[in-house]
């Protein structure tokens, strides 16, 4: 009888089974699951997660199957039976409901963020709490006061002021008596604790604590951590410790991938610190993208570049079979070129995606394809929303980004504009009729007709009032160039909605806003709020409504870090050193421009540098695509970048092309 001929899409097939193995073995074994771009690591762990719960797992077809592993179901009924649950830590809420999702009802495992899952953990031990904030005040206390005294000509008045706010800081945890967690920063004063504190008191808590690791013991002897090269190094670290403290008890499963590390909180170089004794199974399968792709990404990360110094060996990826094809350019250009010019060639760009290809979907403009920008600003630019961004920036800079949990909502104060008045503008009809039933429902909404008065007289009228409004309100958005303070005026005027006082106080000021700040240059916060006000005030309404798509995570623009975990048909990755201004990051050096001293002093001591940052987020980037990618480049010298790439092993004849004229 002929052999049975090896699928190749079935490559990482066993991977459920022998985490199982780790899992249910005794005792159990921790491990490291390295798990690359589009390899299916959701799938993989809901697949485990049924298995060793007994619930089932899943075939082809997305049928369930019952478990017939005996081991499985001997462990699942013993942590029914300690009332034990297994702990499944997410970075994001997204990537936490995508798991409950696929996972279906299951009693026996949690799914959380980092944030949550601490907090859970320490919640209501206010007494210990309390103590771990009031030692790590009482640290940054000390290096504050040797920083003060290290001082030549002696202490600043910047240092009296750091050292007099921790001083008092101390006095006031001294007398706090209950703790909440308040992620939303709805709750303020030294009870209030925000994502940082949680995180970094469960850590605390749980190197000084032993019965707080005898708990999480008792209650979770199984914790499998997702995006684990992203987690905080001091939570991780602690939890390695307890590991470590009693391996039979307490079972840690990291999955990840390190060339996928964005944010600085995690470790530099997580490979190396996985124990030896621990299992390092692999996820070799590229289900997401065509050949070309998964081919540039491997070639992306073998690079041996000039100032890399974080070259941790990594998995190489195979695509399926069926993913033959696919299509890759890079576009190079000058640097120096205008903002609006740049806008304008990168929409050629598209338009030569669009022939090559043969997709529509690269129509410019047309959602069918992802435009990925190094920052905020840039998104907006490209977005054409940039005037209400910078406004809502001065406002309050941390709440207009985006993030993978979706919870930036803009600031509080502007609430009022993009929650109900947007609401309100989707009532209205292009050709600027309200639509009276949607008109009410969304008044109802947010209670308005609920407060209309008893009396009947002043009732009409109020409704009155509100219709008059409305109509106003409809009558303005229509217009191609209103701006924010016209749409806003007749619903202020009838108290359509309520606003923030604030919002309501820089609508009544009449005063002209504050000069801009020199470069570098402190500016007071009422002068930088009162521009902020202005600014939005001034802006287009349409802007206002681009940026509320933006910040929803609907719209076809992006920043580079927002999209992990996400993937898209077609990507156009914009890269533009000069426009970006920051430091952190430099493509122009991934193409043959010279390292910066900073880089060339951390390469000599082995230190991070830019080149290891940015090649990490091109990694990223390019690993979002599954049919068609295109690489925009602002380069500096833009000739010098483009015969490099053209040298370059990432890219194939005819990929290398400058930006069209």
């Amino acid at each position: 009888m002929a052999a049975a001929k090896h699928n190749p899409n079935e490559r990482d097939a066993g991977v459920v089974d022998e985490i199982v193995g780790y899992v249910t073995s005794t005792p159990p074994r921790s491990f490291f699951l390295f798990a690359g771009a589009g390899s299916g690591k959701t799938r993989t762990l809901v697949a485990v997660l049924r298995k060793i719960t007994g619930i089932g797992t899943v075939v082809a077809q997305e049928t369930l199957v019952p478990t017939t592993d005996d081991a499985a179901i001997r462990f699942a009924r013993e942590l029914r039976a300690r009332a034990q649950t297994i702990r499944v830590i997410t970075y994001t809420k997204n990537a936490a409901l995508v798991v409950t999702g696929r996972l279906g009802t299951n009693d026996l495992t949690q799914v959380a963020t980092i944030h949550s899952f601490c907090w859970d953990l320490i919640a209501g031990f206010d007494d210990d709490i309390r103590e771990a904030l009031v030692a790590m005040n009482a640290d940054a206390l000390q290096k504050a006061r040797k920083d003060a005294a290290a001082r030549k000509s002696g202490p600043t008045d910047k240092d009296q002021e750091k050292i007099g706010e921790l001083e008092a800081k101390a006095i006031a945890l001294a007398a706090t008596t209950q703790f909440t967690y308040s992620p939303d920063r709805k709750h303020h004063g030294d009870g209030a604790l925000n994502h940082s504190q949680v995180l970094a008191l469960a850590s605390w808590l749980l190197k000084h604590k032993p019965t707080l690791r005898r708990i999480l013991r008792d209650q979770h002897p199984v914790i499998l951590i997702d995006e684990s090269q992203d987690t905080m190094k001091d939570i991780l670290d602690a939890l390695l410790e307890v590991v470590d403290e009693d391996p039979s008890r307490l079972m840690l499963g990291l999955l990840g991938d390190h060339r996928q590390r964005i944010y600085l909180d995690g470790h530099a170089n997580l490979p190396s610190l996985v124990p030896k004794a621990w299992a390092t199974p692999r996820l070799e399968m590229n289900h997401r993208s065509q050949r070309r792709i998964v081919d540039l990404i491997n070639e992306i990360w073998d690079s041996d570049l000039e100032g890399r110094t974080k070259f941790e060996k990594a998995v190489h990826q195979h695509p399926r079979e069926e993913k033959s094809a696919g299509l890759v350019r890079i576009f190079i250009g000058d640097a120096s070129a205008p903002a609006e010019d740049k806008l304008r060639r990168e929409g050629l760009c598209e338009a030569a995606m669009k022939v090559a290809t043969g997709f529509a979907d690269w129509e410019s403009g047309c959602p069918g394809h992802q435009i990925l920008a190094l920052e905020h600003s840039l998104v907006a630019r490209r977005g054409d929303f940039l005037q209400a961004f910078e406004a809502l920036s001065l406002l309050d800079p941390d709440s207009v980004r985006p993030d993978g949990n979706g919870d930036a909502s803009g600031p509080t104060a502007v609430q009022m504009l993009l929650r109900e008045m947007m609401d309100l503008a989707d009532c209205i009809k292009d050709s600027g009729t309200p639509s009276d039933f949607a008109v009410t429902e969304v008044l109802h909404r947010y209670g308005r007709l609920q407060q209309l008065p008893e009396d009947s007289k002043a009732r009409i009228q109020m409704l009155k009032a509100y219709q008059l409004a409305v109509e106003d309100f409809a009558t303005a958005c229509v217009k191609p160039d209103v701006t924010v303070r016209e749409v806003l005026t007749p619903v202020l005027r009838a108290v359509l909605f309520e606003p923030d006082k604030r919002l309501l106080a820089a609508f009544n000021d009449t005063n002209p806003p504050p000069p801009a700040p020199k470069p570098r240059q402190p500016e007071a916060r009422e002068s930088r709020l009162a521009r902020g006000w202005h600014k939005l005030f001034e802006s287009p309404w349409i802007q206002l409504r681009r940026f509320k798509t933006y910040l929803s995570g609907r719209s076809h623009l992006a920043t580079h870090q927002v999209v992990k975990g996400s993937e898209f048909d077609h990507v156009m990755v914009v890269m533009d050193d000069e426009d970006a201004a920051g430091y952190l990051f430099a493509y122009d050096r991934l193409f043959g421009a010279p390292l910066g001293d900073a880089d060339v002093k951390n390469a000599a001591i082995g230190k991070e540098t830019s080149i290891d940052r940015t090649l990490r987020l091109l990694y990223v980037t390019c690993s979002r695509a599954k049919e068609s990618l295109a690489l925009i480049l602002w380069a500096k010298d833009s000739s010098q970048a483009l015969a490099y790439a053209q040298k370059s092993k990432w890219f194939r004849p005819g990929e290398v092309l400058p930006i069209p004229e």
